[in-house]
């Protein structure tokens, strides 16, 4: 049984310059696969490869055992970070405009009650806010029940309500065994719907597996936080790693009822304490050592 996409060896140039330099990896059908890494790491390169926008230096593509070809273009759904829509014609027009481009498609009313449009159909594509905007593109991808579906930051500038409604809809859509590719900066949406990652970083992947194994393998401590001015200096001189974050300092122990016992030891005040595990985030900045950015 062949994976739905697999990427073997790519390679992109530009102007001498290796974008992708031998990224390979392959995604189970019925399964979100993300893909993370700072700007110029080449994860947007990579993922135009996949979708048949960029032709490959080197390296090969599959979709369903097959090189990529007319089956992929029309069972694949691209919601691409930013899109032009087209103005002065109401939300239902452009669904029936997306639809002619295909041979096959949902029924208009099933994608507008699967993603909320009903009550802004009637409205001009110039008046939706970000987060009607992000569920009219979404439909789009959509349309042709893709049996792949890319999300390149298909969450940027929404509010957390909105984000939230959009992770339970993602969810919907995987559980009809349906293939998801996301690109995110936010590692906690990447954690909630991915059941694998890889992290890029100057063209190639630097890591990858599901996140809870990759949080296991690097990581085997948890962190104790504190308010700086709750920190006694002394401390400092004990056997941990301890970093400053802003106005926080971050106790990086394996052993925290030790750690807590030295802390009391020192006079510390735990009323502002908080214990928290490694999260996604804490793992790119340790890989790549560069905060994620849109």
């Amino acid at each position: 049984m062949f994976p739905l996409l697999q990427a073997q060896n790519l390679v992109k140039h530009f102007n001498g310059v290796k974008a992708v330099n031998g990224v390979s990896f392959a995604i189970e059908k019925g399964s979100c696969f993300g893909l993370l890494g700072p700007n110029g790491a080449g994860k947007t390169t990579t993922v135009e490869m996949l979708e048949g926008i960029k032709t490959p230096t080197n390296g090969t593509i599959f979709y369903a055992g097959q090189p990529l070809g007319n089956r992929f273009r029309q069972e694949a759904g691209i919601m691409f970070q930013s899109t032009a829509l087209q103005e002065f014609i109401t939300v239902r027009e452009t669904l029936e405009l997306f639809q002619r481009f295909y041979d096959r498609s949902l029924p208009l009313e099933m994608l507008i009650e699967r993603c909320s449009l009903d009550e802004f159909i009637n409205r001009d594509t110039r008046k939706l806010s970000g987060g009607q905007r992000q569920r009219l593109l979404l439909a789009i991808a959509l349309i042709n029940d893709p049996e792949v579906l890319f999300l390149d930051e298909p969450t940027t500038g929404l509010d957390p309500q909105a984000r939230r409604n959009f992770w339970d809809l993602l969810n919907a859509i995987k559980a009809e065994n349906k293939t998801i590719l996301l690109t995110t900066h936010y590692m906690e949406e990447a954690y909630a719907l991915c059941d694998e990652i890889a992290i890029m970083d100057h063209g190639k992947i630097i890591a990858q597996g599901t996140p809870k194994a990759l949080l296991a393998e690097h990581f085997n401590d948890v962190v104790l936080q504190l308010p700086k001015e709750d920190f006694p200096p002394e401390m400092q001189k004990m056997e941990f790693t301890i970093l400053e974050c802003e106005d926080k300092i971050e106790i990086l122990t394996p052993d925290v009822n030790a750690t807590i016992r030295q802390l009391i030891a020192a006079g510390t005040s735990l009323a502002r304490l908080r214990i928290r595990e490694h999260t996604l985030e804490d793992l790119f900045l340790r890989l790549t050592g560069k905060e994620l950015r849109t």
